[in-house]
């Protein structure tokens, strides 16, 4: 085999890698793991990924992979609790892991509102949502999850077209400490300040893709 021939090769085979990484993300959500425990994740979060609000289960959709890959990862080693994700989350390979978390993340979602301006809230959920209360060491909610909440990296995920149902569920666990994998704690100590009312009227807030203006 010639040098130019093994330079050929070795080109088609780069290609080829990323096209079989997508293809198997795309099994794994469409179909399941290797591992039958691994059941396709498109039965719970919708073939187009965006969730089931009725049922709680959350948009995936346009989350970036990073955030995916930790939350699997932290599912399987059981830093973060749920019933249904950990068997199904431990019956993956990390390369399936790494595939279907890529193949998530370049899913269409709906876009959430990307206005850096200053704005003045108009309301009490806007001006948590924007601001939030530093006399409770509340910070506002897109100061790290990005404008209009549409995430921001491997820790803060988007908030925006999350289901309402989710993203309380997500709160109260922050709120027992049934949920405790954020870094330093930020969560926990974020909604453990906040209400009941507050927690329900931030929720519906992301989950209706509130722009962050009056």
């Amino acid at each position: 085999m010639s040098p130019l021939d093994r330079v050929l090769i070795s080109s088609l085979l780069l290609f080829a890698l990323p096209a079989a990484h997508a293809d198997q993300g795309q099994n794994v959500f469409t179909q399941g793991g290797a591992n039958p425990a691994a059941m396709a994740c498109q039965g719970c979060h919708g073939a187009d990924g965006l969730g089931m609000a009725a049922a709680g289960f959350p948009r995936l959709a346009g989350l970036p992979a990073a955030y995916l890959s930790k939350q699997l990862r932290d599912f399987r080693d059981g830093t973060r609790k749920n019933p249904i994700m950990q068997p199904l989350a431990a019956a993956l390979s990390d390369e399936e892991i790494a595939a279907v978390s890529g193949r998530l993340a370049t899913m269409p979602a709906p876009a959430a509102p990307d206005d850096r301006r200053q704005q003045m809230a108009s309301s009490a959920v806007q001006q948590l949502a924007l601001y939030g209360d530093w006399s409770r060491q509340i910070p506002g909610c897109v100061q790290c999850h990005g404008p209009g909440g549409s995430g921001v990296g491997e820790h803060f995920p988007p908030l925006a077209h999350q289901p309402a149902g989710y993203l309380t569920a997500q709160l109260n666990a922050w709120r027992d400490g049934s949920r405790h994998n954020d870094p330093n704690q930020l969560m926990a100590g974020v909604a453990k300040a906040m209400t009941d009312d507050e927690v329900k009227a931030i929720a519906e807030y992301f989950a209706a893709g509130q722009e962050v203006k009056p």
